[in-house]
């Protein structure tokens, strides 16, 4: 099921990106070939009151403006090679200015991305974070979305939903007084995990990959539309973490809000069953979790959720959506 976005992007823009390094404007990355490499460029912006909170602290900012980015690289398997970044303010403030900056170095720095250029623009608006990153890897091996077969295993990268849950936190709506789980998962919102030493991995097992943005739903029905195929979740091997399972206990918030909700930054990708025990060996050398989720089917047709009874959940959104 194509969202609102979808089909804006499909309907203005796609036919202004005919280079067909643009892929048709369908994955989240383009690529240009390079001296036996391909340049894998990806871009993404946050927003105040969109992506991030007026009061988040400016460090978590900064953090989230790389890592949603760098996220998209790990996806595709590629390398990061550095990014530019458009920064518009409301105004100049040292105070903000100052810790931002700070700790977008210790990220560029920590994850091998140094900053490359940019501009920085003033506006009456709400502050905005544009960061375009470029990565590499061997020609011709970017893990597309439009790639899953029937037959392969649907899996996703560390937790899922555990970011929903932190904005439903600091918008007050979760019901949890430990403190620290409550800091633990605010922090999943406000500073992703790009899962980077997973991306060798990636570029070599997985048939086909995007990163978990929007919500988990949603992405895989973007997944599986592109591959024209389907897909089925079991719901109760959906890797929630211990915390998430104790909100979900008390049942003010269901499952749905955490495979809808977004801003989990993991991987989702689909693994040949014949390459998925050398996929598992790799993701435990490179320190990331992995849980098996479901099964690609065929379609095309929306990815079928089943209850822990086996039933199909009926979902009353897949995804956070922006238009």
């Amino acid at each position: 099921m194509a969202s609102a976005e979808d089909d804006l992007i499909a309907r203005y823009f796609r036919p202004v990106a005919t280079h067909a390094g643009a892929l048709g404007l369908i994955d989240d990355a383009a690529i240009l070939a390079a001296s036996g490499e391909d340049v894998v460029i990806t871009t993404d912006a946050v927003i105040e009151g969109v992506h991030f909170l007026p009061d988040d602290p400016p460090e978590t900012v900064a953090r989230k403006a790389l890592r949603v980015n760098l996220s998209d690289l790990a996806a595709k398997g590629a390398k990061p090679a550095g990014f530019v970044l458009t920064l518009a303010l409301r105004g100049v403030s040292e105070a903000w200015l100052a810790p931002f900056t700070a700790a977008l170095a210790e990220d560029a720095k920590a994850f091998g991305c140094p900053l490359l250029g940019g501009d920085t623009v003033s506006t009456p608006g709400p502050l905005m974070i544009s960061v375009t990153i470029f990565g590499k890897l061997p020609a011709g091996t970017m893990v597309r979305r439009s790639t899953a077969r029937p037959g392969d295993i649907v899996a996703v990268t560390g937790t899922i939903g555990d970011a929903a849950l932190g904005l439903a936190c600091l918008k007050g709506h979760a019901p949890l007084d430990n403190v620290e789980a409550r800091d633990e998962l605010i922090a999943r919102y406000q500073v992703p995990q790009p899962r980077n030493a997973l991306a060798e991995a990636v570029r070599t097992h997985a048939s086909a990959a995007m990163d978990v943005s929007d919500g988990l739903a949603g992405d895989l029905a973007k997944l599986c539309a592109a591959s024209n195929v389907s897909a089925t979740v079991e719901t109760s091997d959906l890797p929630f973490s211990d915390t998430a399972r104790q909100i979900l206990s008390l049942g003010a918030i269901g499952p749905e809000t955490l495979i809808a909700g977004g801003d989990d930054y993991e991987i989702l990708c689909t693994v040949p069953q014949g390459r998925w025990a050398s996929f598992m060996d790799s993701a435990e050398r490179a320190g990331v979790a992995v849980t098996a989720i479901g099964r690609i089917t065929n379609g095309p047709s929306a990815p079928v959720f089943l209850d822990a009874a086996g039933a199909p959940m009926h979902l009353k959104r897949l995804s956070y959506s922006h238009f």
